[in-house]
């Protein structure tokens, strides 16, 4: 149950990488269409069709972290009841709790744009706090191999 904690923990904050990957590439891809001459504009946006390949990862950017991403944080707490890692419950419930976060951030920023800036910031501390979830696992490891050194030197 540990590892599976621990590998999803991981995942989320893999995840968040990729979602900066995402949103790079797609303004990336907007940034050359304009300069082509394209024009990026509600029609378009609406219009829903694939006017240069890098639009996609607008809307991946937005299934990716208004679903998968809150899906993985939410599995890995309730795994993490099960997984007996101290503060294992703690540090899942603080990455769901910055993943709700994120998505909200993510949905203010298309009324109020300084929200952006704030989801950038959220980004970091949800992929810092996963990767320390993740961690946890690695020193309760620790601490069960020396009780178990400790049981064999004193049973010897």
């Amino acid at each position: 149950m540990r590892k599976v904690y621990k590998v999803l923990a991981y995942v989320v904050a893999a995840e968040v990488v990729v979602q900066a990957m995402l949103m790079v590439w797609a303004i990336a891809g907007l940034t050359k269409w304009v300069n082509n001459g394209g024009v990026f504009d509600k029609a378009v946006m609406e219009d829903r069709q694939i006017i240069f390949p890098e639009i996609l990862g607008i809307p991946l950017h937005g299934l990716n972290g208004g679903l998968i991403i809150p899906g993985i944080a939410l599995i890995t707490l309730v795994l993490s009841f099960f997984a007996k890692i101290p503060g294992g419950v703690k540090w899942a419930g603080i990455v769901v709790m910055l993943a709700v976060v994120q998505g909200q951030l993510g949905y203010l920023g298309h009324d109020l744009p300084a929200a952006g800036a704030l989801h950038g910031l959220n980004a970091i501390v949800l992929f810092l706090a996963a990767l320390h979830a993740g961690r946890r696992v690695r020193a309760v490891a620790g601490v069960d191999r020396r009780a178990e050194g400790e049981a064999v030197r004193s049973a010897a």
